[in-house]
């Protein structure tokens, strides 16, 4: 099944050239839009600031997964074991956990449990940058989805955490 769609997915890859660039541009530059949320949100005003800060905190516990995760697996990347269309560069690392999808799904989980509209809208972002590392030939579906898992469990759990933590604080003697 993971390779029935990353092959439904990718073999659209190197047909279309204005595509192909989005998928690109998506892929490699999404990140500053994120970037630039955060830093929009830490001016906003306190409560944004808290998001930010948020945000930030999942990011780090995500890649410090993402290391653990990379010490004790490793799955070839798609390119390696078949022939797929790859449209840049990539390493030759573990596939899983994708550290672009961790990143992106850390940042809008955090911002949608306290925005719902922003947050959708970074999440739509998310989609399409886990969307297209599979289209520029780098990632299986299933790095994806348990990237985007991984991400949304840690942003969620931080958030619980950071609310309890903010509750204690309010009502102690």
């Amino acid at each position: 099944m993971n390779n029935k769609v990353l092959k439904l997915i990718n073999q659209f890859s190197g047909r279309c050239s204005p595509i192909d660039l989005l998928m690109i541009l998506i892929s490699n530059k999404i990140r500053y839009v994120f970037i630039f949320v955060l830093i929009f949100m830490w001016f906003r005003n306190d409560s944004y600031k808290k998001v930010s800060c948020n945000a930030v905190k999942s990011t780090g516990i995500t890649l410090l997964i993402h290391t653990l995760i990379k010490l004790f697996y490793f799955k070839p990347r798609p390119f390696v074991k078949q022939r797929v269309g790859i449209l840049i560069p990539s390493k030759m690392d573990s596939t899983f956990p994708s550290k672009h999808t961790l990143l992106v799904f850390a940042i809008s989980t955090s911002i949608f449990l306290y925005d719902r509209v922003l947050g959708s809208v970074m999440w739509i972002l998310s989609v399409l940058t886990g969307f297209s590392r599979i289209w520029v030939g780098h990632h299986y579906p299933s790095d994806i989805i348990g990237s985007a898992f991984i991400a949304t469990v840690t942003s969620t759990i931080l958030d619980k955490v950071s609310r309890v933590n903010y509750f204690v604080r309010q009502y102690q003697l």
